[in-house]
């Protein structure tokens, strides 16, 4: 949480205290897919591993690695599956 405060108030200008959810997700990942840091997020905050998950939606852990890495797309059917299991809307994932 310390470093998403400290990544708000480099990017925040002095003028303007606003910054949009995407600009900072942006910023505070520049290399990683929405979705693919949405999956992981959801996966860890219920305290779960690859395996349990994947076990959960059905699907086997280089899948749900794959899919956390951002080399593997999160197609819908897939993303309601995940959805159910990490109790979040399946939207995240798209």
């Amino acid at each position: 949480m310390k470093a998403v405060v400290r990544r708000l108030k480099a990017v925040v200008s002095k003028d303007d205290d606003s910054i949009s959810a995407d600009e900072l997700f942006e910023d505070l990942f520049p290399r990683e897919s929405k979705p693919s840091v949405m999956l992981r997020g959801a996966r860890h905050r219920l305290g779960l591993t690859q395996i349990e998950l994947a076990e959960k939606v059905g699907s086997n852990q280089p899948a749900i690695a794959a899919m956390e890495s951002g080399g593997r797309p999160i197609g819908k059917d897939m993303a309601k599956r995940l959805s159910d299991a990490l109790e979040v809307d399946y939207r995240l994932f798209l």
